[in-house]
């Protein structure tokens, strides 16, 4: 049976917000220090594909070898290629069924921001979902705004598949995110721009440890 989503902090490379470290010496230092999962987001407006692809190759072999779940975002044609575990996608990407038609038995999550999207979400299929953003957050591009506590207590209550909580989640309020029942929690430029990678994440860790249930 297929690992959707294991606990601990989820974590998304962000090129443009790493201090000018590759997406590949970022992956390696995250999974050293313990994330859980490990998302590939660039888009091709700031980058190449030649470029996504090969950064995904070499994350891949990362990632495998040391048990963590990678995730590649939007590009199902890269994932499949590189033998990603999953699939990320958002509300105005392909429908989940079709998506399945093409990706088969692969994780495929999706971005939600309120209750209706999450049962939609459900009844389509994806296997996780995101929630969020709960906090306001610069790192995306046109995001809506920020959803807060209320929805991911929504989600905790009424959603029966794995989710993740992002969003504009730093060390400050990870322990309030946590002790409101999120298992999965993404940060990203909290971890991404950091100076010392690891020593943040061990930091973040131990957060999470005192905060869950």
């Amino acid at each position: 049976m297929k690992t959707i989503l294991n606990p601990g902090i989820y974590g998304i490379l962000a090129e443009k917000f790493s201090r000018g470290r590759s997406n590949v010496e970022v992956a390696a230092e995250m999974v050293k220090a313990g994330v859980t999962t490990l998302q590939y987001r660039e888009k091709p407006a700031s980058t190449s594909m030649g470029k996504m692809y090969e950064e995904c190759v070499a994350i891949r072999k990362i990632t495998r070898e040391a048990g963590v779940t990678f995730i590649v975002n939007d590009h199902a044609d890269l994932a499949l290629i590189v033998e990603a575990d999953g699939i990320h996608t958002g509300q105005d990407d392909l429908p989940l069924r079709e998506l399945r038609k093409l990706v088969g038995p692969m994780i495929i999550g999706r971005s939600t921001h309120s209750p209706d999207q999450a049962r939609t979400a459900v009844k389509d299929g994806a296997d996780y979902i995101g929630v969020g953003p709960i906090f306001t957050t610069q790192t995306k591009e046109n995001v809506c705004d920020a959803v807060g506590l209320g929805y991911l207590d929504h989600v905790v209550a009424n959603i029966e598949i794995p989710f993740v909580a992002i969003g504009g989640i730093k060390a400050g309020n990870l322990g309030e995110v946590v002790s409101h029942g999120a298992k999965t929690v993404c940060l990203v430029t909290e971890i991404v721009g950091a100076d010392d990678i690891r020593t943040t994440i061990q930091n973040l860790q131990n957060i999470y440890k005192e905060n869950i249930a």
